[in-house]
């Protein structure tokens, strides 16, 4: 390992890295750099997971499909992040249950299965870091859930677009991007974004979403 590599590792995942010297020197020795395509399935659903994958640039996302086809994210993993689904996968035995992919290019740091088993009892460093990603995702699903079971589908889209508005005021995403996002359908994401644009919220271009009234839309995403 470069010593230039070395310190990214610790900028990136000081709670792994800033503490104990043998587990570091452990972590180094077996898991391996890998760089990942844009676009590429890292996981389908239904595989066993051999690596646990620590990211050192890049996005992933955790999604799941339904029947008809239609999608909900479940979390993405950026920098400094890693999947509680692939941990889960690896310390009971169970197949993955959903799809991960790839948004950007992903540098990664793959942590062999039986290491990520071993060292949950070995090692204090690494059993905090797991036990904290899990609480962290476990948070972030069940925000998913409230989302889905309790808000209104227009307030979702107000707070997607308000979240998603880029510097020249616009929400660079498409209907289906939108609905996939927010495991709706692109029929219902076009009605809502025609009711926003006809209330003068916003004003739909091909591509983007023009953001006209972001009042009126923290208004209508509090709903």
């Amino acid at each position: 390992m470069t010593p230039e590599l070395e310190q990214r590792l610790h900028e990136v995942f000081p709670s792994l890295f800033d503490g104990d010297p043998q587990f570091v020197r452990r972590l180094e020795q077996a898991a391996v750099v890998r760089t990942l395509a844009p676009g590429q399935y890292v996981c389908h659903e239904g595989d066993s997971c051999g690596v646990l994958p620590l990211l050192l640039a890049g996005r992933a996302r955790v999604h799941k499909v339904a029947e008809s086809g239609r999608e909900i994210t479940l979390y993405r993993i950026e920098a400094g992040d890693s999947c509680v689904l692939t941990a889960s996968c690896i310390m009971s035995d169970i197949p993955f249950p959903a799809l991960a992919i790839t948004e950007t290019e992903v540098e990664a740091l793959l942590v062999p299965a039986a290491a990520v088993r071993a060292w949950m009892t070995e090692s204090p460093t690494w059993r905090h870091y797991i036990f904290q990603l899990v609480a962290q995702r476990l948070a972030d699903v069940i925000a998913v859930v409230e989302e889905v079971a309790f808000r209104r589908m227009d307030a979702r889209v107000a707070a997607l677009l308000l979240e998603s508005g880029a510097a020249d005021g616009a929400a660079h995403s498409t209907h289906q991007e939108i609905a996939v996002e927010l495991g709706s359908s692109r029929e219902v994401i076009s009605r809502i974004l025609r009711d926003l644009e006809n209330e003068g919220m916003i004003r739909r271009n091909r591509g983007a979403i023009v953001l006209l009234d972001r009042d009126g839309l923290r208004r209508k995403a509090a709903v």
